[in-house]
């Protein structure tokens, strides 16, 4: 486990590599809409992770990177605060409109073009073409921890990339049986840069596609 301390990403259009130790505190930014510093801690595996809650004041969040059987960054997931609680509190005017994780994935499809249009232009609009799925946020800790695949080919051969994540809104009525520490929470599960790269250069498989339930 590492902390981070108090880091905050100035632009949220263009996302860090996951090897930076920033990439989540730049998800809470942009999820957010929020200036507010964070606190990152940086876990070494998921069973660690798992058991982090992200707190409001001061702003802690969690990262986690999970590796391929290359020893390459395959997946990161991020613990942020949710932009309601955010709100509640620091005020109004610290964060802004609710954003979701698969918005994320589409910025890291678009970093990935962006970097291969200068390199293999043919590569860059194969990636233009990967299907990002939609994403039903999950309500539970124990769905958002569910196997799934993160990129997985159709019948026809086409790639598509999903996002898991867990939305608990701080405001949400539905939500205020639950503990306060477990409220005002959004959790994203999101494919890495490096591993998108991988998939386009041929240098990672798909993983199987998981039967419908």
């Amino acid at each position: 486990m590492m902390l981070i301390g108090c880091a905050t990403i100035t632009s949220a259009a263009t996302l860090p590599d996951t090897t930076t130790d920033t990439f989540c505190a730049a998800v809470q930014e942009i999820l957010a809409e929020t200036n507010i510093p964070s606190e990152l801690t940086v876990y070494s595996n998921m069973a660690a992770f798992r058991q982090s809650k992200p707190t409001p004041r001061p702003l802690t969040i969690s990262q986690v990177v999970t590796l391929d059987k290359q020893s390459r960054p395959k997946m990161v997931s991020c613990k942020v605060k949710s932009a309601d609680h955010i709100r509640a509190e620091y005020g109004k005017a610290a964060a802004g409109k609710q954003r979701y994780c698969r918005e994320i994935t589409v910025m890291v499809r678009a970093k990935v073009m962006a970097k291969l249009e200068a390199e293999d232009p043919g590569l860059a609009a194969a990636v233009r073409g990967y299907v990002i799925e939609p994403d039903e946020p999950y309500t539970t800790g124990r769905m958002y921890l569910s196997p799934f695949p993160l990129a997985f080919e159709d019948n026809d051969g086409n790639l598509h990339i999903n996002t898991q994540s867990l939305q608990v809104d701080w405001d949400n009525w539905r939500f205020y049986i639950m503990p306060n520490v477990l409220r005002g929470q959004t959790y994203c599960h999101l494919i890495t840069p490096e591993y998108l790269e991988a998939l386009a250069r041929d240098q990672a498989q798909p993983d199987p596609k998981q039967p419908a339930a």
